[in-house]
């Protein structure tokens, strides 16, 4: 069973009545669910992510003014309520049981809740929004905990989205279509290596920000993106790319790139006609409005 299975079991045969029985007159403040770090709380979990960290376990929030009320007894009662379950380190107990809830999400964005602006957007590893935002909800009466979900979830004002692209469609021409090709001709395996790995990591990621989806941890970046409707054979593309003979490897990174490229026109996000991402990049961070934004170098995003 997945560890998100597990959570809503642990929360509907156990925690719930719990909950009800010790802490009747919180019952409804109580926002119940898991999210944050961990394969888990994206379903990604699997046999072998059962060496460690793993057991049924719950996220509780709480409000600010209820977590200095109650919070303590609250965890207290947590850890007796799942002691029955396999042990698990520091790290994973840190993610588990009472949470106030401006604390959960300043784990992830630096601020009690969503980024305040446009700087404050761009600043937040994409990965940790990824975090903020995985996982399910049991339930939430309150609305506190899901309001501040629910504007993470609407994605990047759009020009944070501009300049998240920018960023990574200038790493794909800059790694990919630029430097690639020069290391291979000049027989520099590892420098070429490097290069690969930058342009399919960038890649992906601008399949996941043009799928309105804020890109995860690397190691499940490549299982995000081939599950994303807009540019999939991009993404095929991309999971083939490793294998492709070096003599090919050009070829095979211009035709991602030109599936990005055409993409980028269709939402009107450029009109370049030009397939060599750098141009491209430049054209998106154009028609960003925000003067600030629009000021900072295109590579950095």
């Amino acid at each position: 069973m997945k560890g998100l299975e597990l959570a809503e079991q642990l929360y509907n045969d156990k925690i719930k009545a719990a909950i009800a029985a010790e802490f009747p007159e919180f019952e409804a403040r109580i926002a119940v669910g898991l999210a944050g770090p961990g394969s888990e709380c994206f379903g990604y979990d699997d046999e072998i992510s059962q060496d460690h960290d793993f057991a049924p376990r719950l996220c509780l929030w709480l409000t600010e003014a209820d977590a200095r009320a109650v919070g303590q007894q609250l965890q207290a009662r947590y850890a007796a309520w799942t002691a029955e379950f396999a042990p698990v380190t520091d790290m994973a107990r840190d993610r588990s049981g009472a949470i106030a809830i401006p604390d959960f999400y300043r784990r992830f964005t630096g601020g009690p809740g969503a980024p305040a602006d446009n700087i404050g957007w761009l600043r937040v590893p994409e990965h940790l929004l990824a975090a903020a935002t995985n996982g399910k909800v049991f339930r939430d009466d309150l609305g506190e905990f899901t309001a501040i979900r629910r504007v993470l979830l609407a994605g990047y004002p759009p020009d944070v989205k501009r300049k998240r692209l920018a960023a990574r469609l200038f790493t794909m021409g800059q790694a990919g279509q630029y430097n690639l090709p020069r290391s291979l001709k000049r027989g520099d395996p590892m420098a070429a290596r490097f290069a690969e790995t930058e342009f399919l990591k960038a890649a992906l990621e601008a399949v996941c920000i043009l799928n309105g989806r804020y890109a995860p941890y690397y190691k499940w970046l490549y299982r995000t993106a081939s599950e994303l409707p807009v540019c999939a054979e991009a993404v095929t593309l991309c999971a083939a790319l490793p294998a492709v003979p070096d003599a090919d490897k050009t070829a095979a990174v211009e035709r991602i790139c030109v599936c990005v490229a055409d993409e980028l026109r269709r939402e009107w996000l450029s009109a370049e006609r030009d397939d060599f991402l750098v141009t491209q990049a430049f054209a998106v961070q154009s028609g960003i409005e925000d003067a600030t934004l629009r000021s900072i170098d295109v590579s950095f995003g």
